[in-house]
Formats: structure tokens, C-alpha cells, sequence
């Protein structure tokens, strides 16, 4: 019988609710369907490129026209699903395709050979580090130079074509240079999997002279992806699940954080049933704003170390039990390593991996399903809620100021904080931005997006761009 894959459901609309960000989920296995046949002269590498980020949930293309990328381009325009987008720079398109792929859960930039390809790198490492599924394509040599020994332009002036590549290597999960049509299929349908398999970019250098020659490879419409889903071991998965229960249920005001790992490990949901099952107080570190709801009755704060918001780190680093759903401990997250955290009192979830205390530890457990299964088992216990609130003092009001007197920065975050609403999202620029923006009360809906693993200057401007059109219904609030 005749079968058909299932199709990466990864182009829904961006979810209201701002902890469940779309991020690549993958469908089931669908009913057979023949692929359509396309006529031998359509039948090229540009088409099916353009078709499979259609598939996948594309819909916008950030670029910078170059000679390498012109073919490419007419093709990317014909296809009536995607929408080219030009920007001033490679940099800025890079940052266009993160903020586009952190509403869309996929973005996608194209850039000319070298001289694109190491101007858009600092965007691309940018995306890895925060585990975004990125499509950078690069309009490659003419695959009758390789192997020739000539020097091309847009290059350093070397006969050496892998100068660009090797820099990708680094910072992508996945590179695939194309430069003959006999595996271009497998070769571009890898490297668009593997991305969306491991939420990281990927490299794919196509060859100028390829994308507009017809293959047989090409004939058929390409046939959506199945990807096969991550799954928990079932027996670790019960035993991570029984010796954390027991570890939480002993404790007499134990303590939830969420971190900026939940988003990769399509968790939020899971992480807002355990805070709504166990009772507890729910924190969030600065890393991870806008993946855990703000409105949330038991929601405290951002835990920050020194800098935590009023009240909370008291609660947290006074608990004597406190689980930190995936976590990122650098030097800007922990205050310069000084956080008052015991490990012997911490249990650590990662995408695929839990730690107890000082041990034990259980590989090939998925957050999203120990966070659910845990919901399950703990008894109800709002002991540290019950202490953050008889130890609250609501803040203070902005003193006001007269007509003529300087715009203070408390008074102008006033106003931005009164814009939030469900149909606005926050796009914080790294340095002061960061700091502000991490008091604001985000309401229910209300995105928010930030680079604090990173921290690229600039990063702001181009993700803005992305992220509004991906979501266009938003009113995207952009603090520079």
C-alpha cells in the first residue's frame, strides 16, 4: 500500500498564550496521498528548496540579493507561499530570521557567498545559542570552480572555497554544501530536518549555476516531513518521577523555577499544570521571561540572584526544596556566579535529563513528560506562596513630574508597561533594556523576547522586524 509521511505542523498561528510559543511540533502519520508530478522543466533544485519552507512553516524569507544568490532569489519569489523580504545588511537579515523563527518556531535568511556568509555568522551564533531552528542559505560558488584553483570575488582573495564553511561549522548542527544535483535533494532535506531535530541552524551553500536546471530528483512534489519524535524512557521516566516526589512532598516550602530551556523542550504548558497541581511559589529567571505566565495566581517574580525582583529571592533561596525547570547558570543569569543555591536541595531539569540533589541523576527523560507525571504525584503545599505574600509590599508609584522637567526612566516605563496587553509583545535590547524591560508585568498573551545568552547589540532591530511579521495581529514594542 501506497504511504504517504505525515506534515511538520510548524505554520499554525503563534499561540495567544505566552508561555506555549510555536515551536516546530510535528504531526502523525497521515492517510496516502500520491505527490503531484510536476512538469520536467519546473522540475528544479530553487523549486524544491522554496516548496519544503513552505512545508515547514515559512512563509517570510530575510536576504540580501548578491550575484552568487540571484537565481536562488527567482525562485524563492515564484513560489506564491513565500514572501522575500530585503534588508539593509546580512546581519540584520540573520536578525530578522531569529526573531521571525522565535514567534514561527522556524526562520529562514539567504545571504551570498562569503562575503554574506561571515557578515550574517554573528546572527547565526546568536540563534544557537538560544536553540532556534535557523535555514541559513548561501549562494555558492559556480560548481564548475571547484576544484579549479581560481580566486573568486567576495573572498579574501584565496583559491580556498571552505573558508566560509569551516566557520559555520562552529555554530551550526548541520552544514550541506551543494554543488552537484545528484544528492542536492538529500542533502537540502537533511540539513532542513536535522535543524528542526535539534532546534539549531543549519548551512546549506548552493551553487549559483544549480538552482534553475531541472533534475528527476525534483519531478515530484516534495513529500512532507515525519520526524520522529523524541520519546522518555519509560522505566527511567517512573523513577525520576517516584524519587522527586518523594524529594518534594518531604519538603515544608519547596519552590518552582522556570528557566530559558523550556522553550526548546516545548515545556511551558507542562511547567504551568506542575505550578497549578503542586501549589507552589513560581518563579522565573531573567533568561526565561515570557516563557512562564506573569499572570499565574502564585507567580512571584523574577529570581535573580541580588537583583531579583522585590521579595522573591528571599523566598527562593530560603526554601528548603526548589526545582529549576530548565536552567542556564552563566555569569549574567547568576549575578556573577552568586547565587545562594544548595545543590543538595535543588532538583535540576534539563530537555532530556534529570538531577536530584546531589544524585541521582536519569538520562533520556524528557521535560515535558517528567514535569506532567510529577504534576500527578505531589501534594498540594503553598507554604512559600503563604510567605511571599504576608511578607509583600506592593511598589511604589513614580513620583509626578512637571510638565517641563527631564522624561525619567521610571516614569517611561510606566507608560510602556500601561501599552501591554495580549495583542503586544516586548523586544528587549541587550544592556539597559534588559534591566528595565525585566520589570515590566507581562499581562496574559503578552510576548516577550530577549538574546541574554548572547547579547548581541543590534540584535533588537532586525529581530523586531522578524518577529512583527511573523505575527503581524501583534503590536510589537521594541526598547533599544
Amino acid at each position: 500500500m501506497d504511504t504517504n509521511i505525515g506534515s511538520l505542523d510548524s505554520c499554525k498561528p503563534t499561540s495567544n498564550n505566552v508561555c506555549c510559543p510555536v515551536n516546530g511540533t510535528v504531526s502523525t502519520i497521515q492517510g496516502s496521498v500520491s505527490p503531484t508530478i510536476i512538469n520536467s522543466s519546473e522540475a528544479t533544485l530553487g523549486r524544491h528548496l522554496a516548496r519544503r519552507l513552505v512545508q515547514i512553516g515559512i512563509s517570510d524569507v530575510f536576504s540580501v540579493p548578491g550575484d552568487f544568490n540571484l537565481t536562488l532569489l527567482d525562485h524563492l519569489i515564484a513560489e506564491p507561499g513565500l514572501n522575500l523580504i530585503g534588508c539593509c545588511n546580512e546581519l540584520n537579515a540573520g536578525y530578522a530570521a531569529d526573531g521571525y523563527a522565535r514567534s514561527r518556531g522556524v526562520g529562514a535568511c539567504v545571504v551570498t557567498f562569503t562575503v554574506g556568509g561571515l557578515s550574517v555568522l554573528n546572527a547565526i551564533a546568536g540563534a544557537y545559542s538560544e536553540n532556534l531552528p535557523l535555514i541559513c542559505i548561501v549562494g555558492g560558488p559556480n560548481s564548475n570552480d571547484y576544484g579549479t584553483n581560481r580566486i573568486l570575488h567576495h573572498t579574501i582573495g584565496l583559491p580556498d572555497f571552505s573558508q566560509e564553511l569551516r566557520c559555520f561549522q562552529t555554530v551550526t548542527c548541520y552544514q550541506a554544501v551543494v554543488n552537484n544535483l545528484e544528492d542536492a535533494h538529500e542533502m537540502i532535506d537533511t540539513a532542513i530536518s536535522t535543524a528542526l531535530k535539534e532546534s539549531k541552524p543549519v548551512y546549506i551553500s548552493i551553487s549559483c549555476n544549480l538552482p534553475a536546471i531541472p533534475h528527476p530528483t525534483f519531478a515530484r512534489e516534495p513529500v512532507p516531513f515525519s520526524l520522529s519524535p523524541k520519546l522518555s524512557n519509560k522505566i527511567g521516566l517512573e523513577a525520576a518521577v517516584e524519587v522527586a516526589a518523594e524529594f518534594l512532598n518531604k519538603a515544608v516550602k519547596p519552590v518552582l523555577v522556570g528557566g530559558p530551556k523550556l522553550r526548546v523542550a516545548k515545556a511551558c504548558e507542562a511547567f504551568v499544570e506542575l505550578a497549578d497541581a503542586s501549589g507552589y511559589a513560581v518563579a522565573v529567571m531573567p533568561s526565561g521571561k515570557g516563557l512562564v505566565p506573569e499572570h499565574h495566581p502564585h507567580f512571584i517574580g523574577t529570581y535573580w540572584g541580588a537583583v531579583s525582583t522585590a521579595f522573591c529571592a528571599e523566598i527562593v533561596e530560603s526554601a528548603d526544596a526548589y526545582l529549576f525547570a530548565g536552567p542556564i547558570y552563566n555569569d549574567y543569569s547568576s549575578v556573577g556566579y552568586s547565587l545562594l543555591l544548595k545543590k543538595e536541595k535543588a532538583i535540576i531539569v534539563q530537555p532530556d535529563r534529570v538531577v536530584i540533589g546531589n544524585g541521582p541523576a536519569f538520562g533520556c527523560v524528557l521535560m515535558k513528560d517528567f514535569l506532567r507525571e510529577l504534576a500527578k504525584r505531589l501534594k498540594h503545599n503553598n507554604t512559600a506562596y503563604e510567605n511571599y505574600h504576608r511578607i509583600f509590599v506592593p511598589e511604589g508609584q513614580p513620583l509626578k513630574a512637571a510638565p517641563k522637567d527631564p522624561l525619567r526612566v521610571n516614569v517611561l516605563f510606566q507608560h510602556i508597561q500601561k501599552m501591554l496587553s495580549s495583542d503586544s509583545a516586548v523586544i528587549a535590547e541587550t544592556g539597559d533594556s534588559w534591566f528595565n524591560c525585566q520589570k515590566l508585568k507581562l499581562p496574559a498573551g503578552c510576548g516577550y523576547e530577549f538574546q541574554m545568552q548572547y547579547g548581541s547589540i543590534g540584535w533588537s532591530v532586525g529581530a523586531t522586524l522578524g518577529y512583527a511579521q511573523a505575527v503581524p495581529e501583534k503590536r510589537v514594542i521594541a526598547c533599544i
